[in-house]
């Protein structure tokens, strides 16, 4: 159920080779969101999820509004995660059902470095609910999965939340089918990442 989660950073380049120290792994680059304003790197984690780092493309700014606020980013941050459920529809109107509108479901596509066009749907909405808490909804359609294309390897240790009201980001998450132990405390995401040189904490 978990599709991937998304550290946004200001300064791309810094957090990539931050990254790279700490864990001993070189994320890949994935390509650019064209007319966003954003480029991202990932690293897998598993055969169906991977770890995005997305930050400003400098090389091509944004004409449409950024993801995430990450023009207005002030230091890196686990801002939110997606899952892809089997029906992306179904799924957001559970959600909206169980007091977490999602919002519209918007197509997206960028290109990877080899050319190829990756295509897919995801839901948006700003804010996000829960202050991203609660996942985005994605559906890759046809696109091959990003985890499935090689990526270089990393194990998430632990993923989990905090929020002011957990039982009611619980609860959302319960209807969504997603896993993610929240408990009480000011809005935020915390992963434990490891690789062969070592494990950083991502918030």
């Amino acid at each position: 159920m978990l599709d991937h989660l998304a550290f946004a950073t200001p300064d791309l380049a810094a957090t990539i080779a931050w990254f790279a120290e700490a864990t001993g792994v070189q994320p890949a680059e994935g390509g650019r969101h064209d007319g966003r304003g954003t480029r991202n790197y990932l690293v897998g984690l598993g055969p169906t999820a991977y770890l995005e780092i997305i930050g400003p493309d400098l090389e091509r700014p944004a004409t449409e509004p950024v993801p995430f606020g990450i023009d207005k980013l002030e230091g890196e941050r686990l801002i939110t995660w997606a899952i892809h459920p089997d029906d992306i529809e179904s799924a957001a109107e559970a959600a909206r059902q169980a007091g977490a509108d999602l919002g519209s479901i918007v197509s997206m596509s960028r290109t990877t470095p080899a050319g190829d066009v990756l295509s897919w749907r995801l839901t948006v909405a700003q804010p996000s609910p829960y202050d991203g808490v609660v996942p985005f909804l994605i559906d890759w359609g046809t696109s091959r999965h990003p985890a499935a294309s090689g990526l270089p390897m990393v194990e998430l240790v632990e993923f989990s939340a905090t929020h002011p009201r957990p039982a009611e980001v619980s609860a959302v998450l319960e209807v969504l089918g997603a896993e993610l132990p929240v408990s009480a405390g000011e809005p935020g995401l915390r992963a434990v990442i490891a690789g062969p040189g070592g494990t950083c904490s991502l918030r």
